[in-house]
């Protein structure tokens, strides 16, 4: 029988059949991290433990759950009960912890949009 690993008890969220424990699909997570790592001297993809996955998973939960209460935040200064996109860029703005999505944000506020869309430029893979 395969003993618990140290970081199992990051499984406190519900079980649904689609997804199990995990709120965030896992095969995409997955796929994002091998396509951010690139491919080997010999061709192949990278490969990708299956519990690496599951540890980006609660990172990523963690994270968005951040963001959220930040965004809150600056929704209810607005005196608002609705989070829009001008309350994640205010919370974005306002934590140097976030300062790596700044040009995401203004990108977004510009009116392109794409940016959030996930449209990335082909020659060094950064956002356009």
């Amino acid at each position: 029988m395969r003993q618990a690993r140290p970081y199992s008890g990051i499984f406190c969220g519900g079980v649904s059949a689609r997804t199990g424990p995990h709120a965030l699909p896992l095969a995409r997570i997955k796929k994002i991290m091998k396509r951010s790592a690139g491919e080997t001297a010999d061709g192949g993809a990278r490969m990708i433990s299956g519990e690496a996955p599951v540890v980006f998973s609660k990172a990523c939960e963690l994270f968005i759950a951040e963001l959220t209460r930040r965004a809150w935040a600056a929704t209810l200064e607005g005196k608002r009960r609705t989070v829009h996109k001008e309350d994640v860029a205010m919370a974005v703005q306002k934590t140097d912890l976030f300062d790596f999505l700044v040009d995401v944000v203004m990108a977004d506020a510009g009116g392109g949009g794409h940016a959030a869309a996930g449209q990335y430029d082909d020659d060094d893979g950064a956002l356009e």
